[in-house]
């Protein structure tokens, strides 16, 4: 029997090779034991782990056995995914808007995540290099550097957005656009029956007439090939719209161009006040050409990129041209994907104006500003995309959000004590802060003006700070001086195995982290390289790891956190010891676990 490794690399390989590849009998691998443990692998370690479905199936008590009846209940296609169980979540901060979360049982979660590494291995290798959604290597940064380098000199931005994506995916678009792909009834078959599983809310069940689930593993995959047609036809339209240049320069460049050339040329034969007059010349000329427009702008190119279900197209042309491609998308997306595009999201904006996109703010500079560049003097930012962090409309509701500052009568910010965290330790609320504090600045680190959030760094500090003073019924300023650690800061002192360490609040520029925003070519042979986990060892061993009979059924125990655990029962020792989330027992041990 081939390892995983070998399979997924096949897959892949073949996929990348020939894009009109068309596959069939992929079912068969979900039939494979050794899918499901790199699948126990890939889940365990997740939060969502322990979260309950509509049952109580989790992570724990995950075994061989388990694995059998998942694989023969394939086999025979007697498998029916349980109904997901919704939940909501508040969109964004400050909004009564909440956004529906699926959550499935583990064992499905089991069968979506071998699901879905079989459709990735397929998929991967055709999908756009414009997509940056839900994709190994790529994320949010990889999309907004592709912008910065792609969309230099655009005129106008459309900002696309298609309203409640997830939610109105069409079951039988999806299916076909699969069923081109790959030719295996039985996949089909099973796709079928995790879209139509339906979900239950308040207890009562609900049948599923269009979309994936948001939190469904394997519905981002799903969504991706649902765009990937999106992608298609934005490929195909930027090569229509395509122009190239009638001319490289404009006139009035030419024509100071022209008269440098000229002055050159007089300087090779002048002398005297001449030659003084000439070079006189030739400076206030080159100078004036440095502040002439240069592009002559006759041509067209379109650019698009996407991340999940927001999109941004950058134009180069008129606001006619802008007009046109918007009503194309809109066209295309209404009639062939069966969605609407959100007309009051999807905006028209000129590229000197700011326009938004993935929570930065987005512009092509303007500046004239000539600085040496190499052996000559160029206008090095004319033209290039501009990256902003929106502090009014971003960092601000956050900070109101979570209880950081608070608003005087006359206007003037003040950052507070945070209550609800006065029962954590002083090193809890130091911990907390600091992992906001990383979490904006390491997100906006490709912004320009990333100088702005000393001031966002100065009201979290000194908002731990009154917490902290708040806590003990003191003053920030007594707070500085108990914790003053030598080098004019201040930090949190806390024992650890090794001797006392010391905590300081974290500094801005210190979170600002670039070096992984670029993307990843992900290498199969890499991604799955520890194909046997050892889950499949511990499993197979049938050693009780906690009172070590030999040759039993093993069921592994599964904790959320091992920092939860206080130590006080054998197993938590053990757990705690071994620093691991999970442990392979026997059936009367883990029972004992569960019941002491």
């Amino acid at each position: 029997m081939k390892p995983t490794i070998e399979i997924l690399e096949k897959i892949s390989e073949n996929s990348r090779n020939n894009k009109e590849e068309i596959f069939t009998r992929l079912y068969r691998y979900l039939l494979r034991p050794d899918f499901y443990y790199l699948a126990y692998k890939n889940l365990y370690a997740n939060k969502g782990a322990s979260t309950k479905g509509v049952d109580d199936d989790t992570a724990d008590g995950f075994s061989e056995e388990k694995v059998s009846n998942i694989i023969a209940m394939l086999a025979d296609e007697t498998y029916a995914p349980k109904p997901v169980r919704r939940e909501y979540i508040q969109k964004k901060q400050n909004s009564a808007k909440k956004r529906p979360l699926g959550i499935p049982t583990f064992t499905d979660k089991l069968v979506q995540e071998v699901l879905r590494m079989i459709l990735e291995a397929v998929y991967e290798p055709v999908f756009s290099h414009c997509s940056h959604g839900f994709r190994p290597g790529k994320s949010c940064h990889t999309a907004l550097n592709s912008l910065k380098k792609e969309f230099t000199g655009v005129t106008w931005f459309i900002e696309g957005d298609i309203r409640g994506c997830f939610d109105n995916i069409d079951h039988h678009i999806l299916v076909d656009i699969i069923n081109a792909k790959i030719k295996d009834a039985r996949l089909i078959k099973l796709v079928w029956k995790f879209l139509k599983a339906g979900y239950m809310e308040d207890w009562k069940y609900h049948t599923t007439y269009s979309g994936c689930p948001q939190g469904g593993i394997v519905s981002p995959i799903l969504a991706n090939i649902y765009l990937n047609e999106l992608d298609k036809f934005a490929k195909k339209t930027a090569e229509n719209f395509y122009q190239p240049r009638k001319k490289v320069y404009t006139v009035e460049y030419n024509r100071v161009a022209g008269l440098i050339a000229k002055t050159r040329k007089q300087l090779k034969t002048a002398t005297g006040q001449e030659k003084s007059a000439l070079l006189k010349l030739q400076k206030e000329l080159r100078a004036e050409l440095r502040k002439t427009p240069c592009a002559s702008k006759t041509d067209k190119v379109m650019k698009y990129i996407r991340y999940a279900d927001d999109f941004i197209i950058g134009v180069k042309g008129e606001k006619a041209d802008c007009e046109q491609i918007k009503r194309q998308f809109s066209e295309f997306i209404g009639q062939t994907l069966k969605m609407e595009l959100s007309e009051e999201k999807t905006l028209i904006t000129h590229s000197s104006q700011y326009a938004r996109f993935l929570g930065y703010d987005i512009r092509v500079r303007r500046d004239n500003t000539a600085k040496p560049h190499g052996t000559h003097i160029q206008r090095t930012l004319k033209g290039k995309v501009e990256l902003s962090v929106p502090f009014a409309d971003k960092i601000m509701p956050f900070l109101f959000n979570k209880s950081v500052i608070w608003q005087l009568k006359d206007g003037t910010i003040e950052p507070i004590a945070r209550k609800y965290l006065y029962a954590c330790t002083d090193l809890e609320i130091v911990t907390a802060f600091n992992s906001e504090l990383r979490g904006i600045c390491n997100y906006y680190a490709l912004a320009s003006n990333f100088n702005r959030l000393s001031y966002f760094a100065y009201l979290m500090e000194y908002s731990c700070l009154k917490t902290i003073a708040g806590k003990h019924k003191s003053t920030s300023r007594k707070i500085v001086s108990k914790y003053q650690d030598g080098n004019g800061n201040w930090s949190i002192p806390y024992k650890t195995a090794k001797g006392e360490k010391r905590r300081g609040f974290a500094n801005f520029m210190d979170c600002k982290n670039t070096g992984s925003f670029h993307e990843v070519i992900i290498d199969y042979a890499v991604l799955y390289a520890s194909t046997r986990t050892t889950f499949d060892d511990r499993l197979s061993a049938r050693v009780c790891e906690l009172c070590g009979k030999t040759d039993v059924s093993l069921e592994i125990h599964h904790v959320n956190k091992v920092k939860n655990l206080k130590g006080k029962e054998f197993w938590e020792q053990m757990m705690i010891a071994k620093k691991r989330k999970t442990i392979a027992v026997c059936k009367a041990c883990h029972c004992q676990i569960h019941n002491p």
